[in-house]
């Protein structure tokens, strides 16, 4: 996948997490699961905004791994929200499934390419 391409998908998932957010009921475990679901979405999107502007390889690897944690933490929130049935969107759980797969799999390739001595 192109880097722009990801850049876009992390940032359309962010949007479609926060409109799963709204539909969320008012109870304070749905809120606050929802507040914790957003954070992680958002902060995986600007991570990997930021990774692709990194001053370094050593910064680039950095922000891409805090990246792919909170994509894997978003991924949980939405595991937790079907597993407590408060809500479930299949597609959006895919979604994250995918970001995160996707995510994990750059930074193992930026460890190696950095263990190989290429920049």
């Amino acid at each position: 996948m192109a880097p722009y391409a990801l850049l876009e998908r992390t940032r359309l998932f962010s949007i479609a997490v926060s409109n799963f957010c709204r539909r969320l009921p008012k109870t304070s475990e749905a809120q606050e699961a929802a507040r914790q679901l957003r954070e992680a979405a958002n902060s995986a999107r600007s991570n990997y905004r930021a990774a692709r502007k990194g001053r370094s390889r050593r910064e680039f690897q950095a922000k891409l791994q805090i990246a792919f944690e909170e994509a894997d933490e978003a991924l949980d929130w939405l595991e937790y929200l079907r597993d407590m049935r408060i809500k479930h969107d299949p597609a959006l759980l895919q979604e994250a499934r995918e970001v995160s797969s996707i995510l994990g799999k750059a930074v193992r390739t930026a460890r190696r390419n950095t263990d190989r001595g290429i920049s």
